[in-house]
C-alpha cells in the first residue's frame, strides 16, 4: 500500500492541486492564487510558505488540513 506524500511548506500549489479535493480546503483557507490569472503561470513556483507568507495565512493550520484529509 502506498503512502501519501505528506504535504509542507515547500510543496507546490501544482502538488497540492493535483488532488481535487484539496481545492476545497485551499479555498477554506482563503488562498487567492486559485483566481489569479497570473497563478496558472506560475503553479509549479509558488510553494505553500511563499503563498502564506504574502496573503498572511497560518501555514500550521493550512498544512494541519491537507494532511488530515
Amino acid at each position: 500500500m502506498k503512502k501519501e506524500k505528506k504535504f509542507n511548506k515547500n510543496t507546490t500549489l501544482k502538488e497540492v492541486l493535483e488532488k481535487k479535493e484539496n481545492f476545497k480546503i485551499l479555498l477554506k483557507h482563503h488562498v487567492p492564487c486559485l483566481s489569479c490569472p497570473f497563478a496558472s503561470f506560475e503553479l509549479e513556483n509558488l510553494t505553500l510558505e511563499k503563498i502564506t507568507k504574502m496573503y498572511n495565512i497560518n501555514l500550521k493550520k493550512l498544512l494541519k488540513d491537507l494532511n488530515e484529509k
